[in-house]
């Protein structure tokens, strides 16, 4: 591996003051590159330069040959997921699926948020696949590593046209977002809805405007989610809350009042996850607590260790998701007891795969639209 020696206002490790709407502060390289970048001071400074200026979203095709991905994971309740997009413009600083764009070689910090790719044929690739004589229907997880419903949804569309073949097909469906956009689609997850066929989680990190700012720049505010919760409910659509991620010292004491929050606005079941930090995402997320958090950095990171067996992350399944000891014992009795007492968890019922029909495709899929610049 090489180092490219190179000044001071394009380093990946230098902090770098945060751009407004965007979570990360730094680029660092993707691991898979043939080549990392470093510091080195040339003496020239770096005041008067006026760094990368206003950062664009760049939407780029993914020519992807299959829409349907599979795993095998004991810690997730799905073994096929489909992900419209890859990168999410929504900006969490937390988010674990940040180092999946070095596979890309591209930077799980800002290039995550701001590099994006959608998968324009998903609708028709996905017809294809559930038309196949072999395929067997079970419930398929929507927007799983990146939401589905993110800011660049609303010019594409592809959500909503990967939905429509769930109705068509009536095939089962769940899915977890932040967004409020997901209340465009009410009128297809609410026919879903009737036959059992959809469940739908909100995921809400904090109550606390200020802290959703800085954490998830771009995302819906909590009151918002809370707004949507109460709307998918009203339309006969199930939905549940997920605390996640759930980050020691920071905002883990709010873990009832979100509860609360969610029971009050129709939520029917509740779940956490304790914040992941796998790969580049521990250095991110360490430079995002100088920066917002600096008197309880060392504090939260910690806590965080004591439920990783010493170490900022823990990979192994059945651990990644709860944590271990006593503080990690502490959040699963926390959950347990707060949705004894609001009643939530209580009607969990598998969807329905039964009414599956496999759908007629006749034409071949288009050609991807060309690249879209975002502003």
């Amino acid at each position: 591996m090489t180092v490219q020696n190179y000044r001071k206002p394009e380093s990946p490790q230098a902090s770098t003051q945060a751009q407004r709407g965007r979570g990360a502060a730094l680029r660092p390289d993707g691991r898979f590159l043939d080549w990392q970048r470093g510091d080195f001071d040339d003496g020239w400074s770096n005041e008067d330069e006026g760094g990368e200026g206003k950062l664009r979203t760049e939407l780029l095709v993914d020519r992807a040959k299959t829409v349907i991905t599979s795993n095998t994971s004991p810690d997730v309740g799905f073994n096929r997921s489909i992900n419209p997009y890859r990168g999410c413009e929504h900006g969490c600083i937390y988010c674990f699926a940040r180092p999946s764009h070095a596979y890309l070689d591209l930077s799980p910090g800002l290039d995550f948020e701001t590099k994006l790719f959608w998968k324009p044929e998903a609708a028709n690739l996905l017809r294809r696949e559930l038309a196949r004589p072999g395929y067997r229907c079970e419930p398929i997880a929507l927007g799983i590593n990146t939401d589905a419903w993110q800011p660049v949804e609303r010019r594409t569309g592809l959500t909503r046209q990967i939905l429509q073949v769930m109705v068509e097909t009536r095939h089962p469906v769940s899915m977890i977002t932040k967004s409020a956009l997901i209340e465009r689609d009410i009128d297809l997850l609410a026919d879903l809805a009737r036959d059992n066929l959809v469940q739908v989680m909100l995921s809400i990190t904090t109550l606390d405007d200020d802290l959703a700012r800085r954490l998830e720049p771009r995302a819906a505010r909590p009151a918002r989610r809370l707004e949507t919760l109460r709307r998918l409910s009203d339309a006969g659509i199930p939905v549940g809350v997920l605390c996640a991620p759930l980050i020691p010292a920071l905002n883990d004491h709010e873990l009832e009042a979100v509860l609360e929050a969610a029971h009050a606005h129709g939520a029917e079941t509740a779940g956490y996850v304790l914040l992941r930090l796998p790969y580049e995402l521990k250095e991110l997320f360490a430079e995002w607590l100088q920066r917002h958090a600096p008197g309880k950095a060392r504090h939260v990171m910690s806590l965080l260790a004591a439920m990783r067996g010493g170490k900022a992350n823990d990979a192994r399944f059945g651990h990644r998701m709860r944590g271990e000891g006593v503080y990690a014992e502490l959040y699963r009795q926390r959950l347990h007891r707060s949705c004894e007492r609001l009643g939530l968890n209580r009607h969990r019922r598998p969807l329905d795969s039964s009414l599956f029909k496999p759908p007629v495709v006749d034409a071949p899929p288009k050609a991807p639209s060309p690249q879209l610049d975002l502003f």
